[in-house]
């Protein structure tokens, strides 16, 4: 079983939809998936926007009711291969709580950008380094897509790295949000699926 992490600010909005997301679509591997916030309200639910965002992009509304929101804590932080954050600052803040995961850390958008760059071999080739154990090869992935940092070009606009926060604002600004999110969850589901299912 290997484990993804995604962060946000409430935990109420991008980074459960993300979890959701991730969850049924990594389904046939059995992830284990959680989210939390940097500042996380008390078990909050989800927005009813997010709600809604999460069952137009098939995930059971039932499923997405049963969120609750829980703040960040760096005891959450050594287990995850593989944490997926929703902005740059997001990202600062859990490199904060456990610098020796920032190889392993990365804005959703950002490991998209990265991921993209890289062919199904070269995916494969950076999880070989972690064996036949599905952690393991998730976490190796991770730090070839890490290594790739310094090489691929940079966004044009450093917030092209970040998923906008919809919360208090517009269904307009919830979709946005959702527009950058919902392409970046299939990079992450493609690489990790890569990851996971040894090539031969």
């Amino acid at each position: 079983m290997f484990e993804i992490l995604t962060v946000c600010t409430g935990n109420i909005c991008r980074s459960p939809l993300a979890e959701h997301l991730l969850r049924a679509r990594l389904a046939p591997y059995s992830p284990l998936v959680a989210s939390a916030g940097t500042r996380g309200l008390a078990s909050a639910p989800m927005t009813d926007e997010a709600v809604r965002l999460a069952v137009d992009l098939g995930v059971p509304a039932e499923v997405a009711a049963t969120h609750r929101s829980r703040f960040l804590l760096d005891a959450m932080l050594s287990q995850p291969d593989l944490i997926l954050t929703m902005t740059r600052d997001h990202r600062r803040e859990v490199a904060e709580l456990a610098p020796a995961r920032l190889r392993s850390t990365f804005t959703i958008r950002e490991f998209a950008r990265i991921a993209s760059t890289m062919s199904d071999d070269e995916l494969q080739t950076a999880a070989a380094d972690g064996g036949m154990d599905a952690a393991a090869r998730v976490r190796a992935m991770g730090l070839g897509v890490a290594a790739r940092r310094g090489l691929t070009m940079p966004p044009t606009s450093p917030d092209q790295d970040d998923v906008i926060d919809p919360y208090g604002r517009s269904w307009q600004t919830y979709q946005l949000s959702a527009s950058q999110l919902a392409p970046a969850i299939g990079h992450v589901v493609r690489a990790v699926s890569l990851a996971v299912a040894p090539a031969g």
